[in-house]
């Protein structure tokens, strides 16, 4: 049964991790000009962009993910650097698998850094993310439940 809640908490970190990288990245890439945060967008742009934010990032990171939370969970990983360092390589090869790859001279050729640097940095984010909600009890569903304390002894 603790497996089965372990599931859906798995589940539900991985769609706020993806929420959350979503959301940055678009907004990274959206509006590049905005240094500081002004509430004085539509609030109808800001639904799709993070709408479309999510479904690109939960989509081109499921892979990815779950590797990381399969190797966490396999061998009770609970650090949250496991998991920053985990989303920010799932963000980079998300980022990469869309670059051309030279075979001959074994290059990714057209690197944007500061595209690389932004699905890298959301991918930490979104590992953090998912710390917070899953991966703080990593593994936690394999062990035995606390026995009950020893009945009082019966008087005599």
């Amino acid at each position: 049964m603790a497996l089965i809640g372990r599931i859906f908490a798995v589940f539900f970190g991985f769609l706020a991790a993806c929420f959350v990288a979503g959301a940055v990245v678009l907004y990274a890439l959206f509006f590049p000009e905005m240094s500081d945060l002004s509430l004085e967008l539509d609030q109808d742009v800001i639904n799709i962009v993070l709408g479309v934010g999510f479904v690109l990032f939960s989509g081109f990171a499921l892979l990815p993910a779950l590797a990381v939370a399969l190797v966490t969970e396999a061998f009770s990983i609970r650090h949250i650097l496991a998991y920053a360092v985990g989303g920010g390589l799932a963000g980079m090869l998300c980022y990469l698998g869309f670059i051309p790859f030279d075979t001959e001279t074994l290059q990714f050729e057209g690197i944007v850094r500061r595209h690389l640097e932004v699905m890298t940095g959301a991918g930490i984010l979104g590992g953090v993310v998912y710390w917070m909600i899953a991966g703080r009890n990593a593994g936690a569903w394999r062990d035995a439940p606390p026995s009950p304390p020893a009945p009082p002894p019966l008087p005599r």
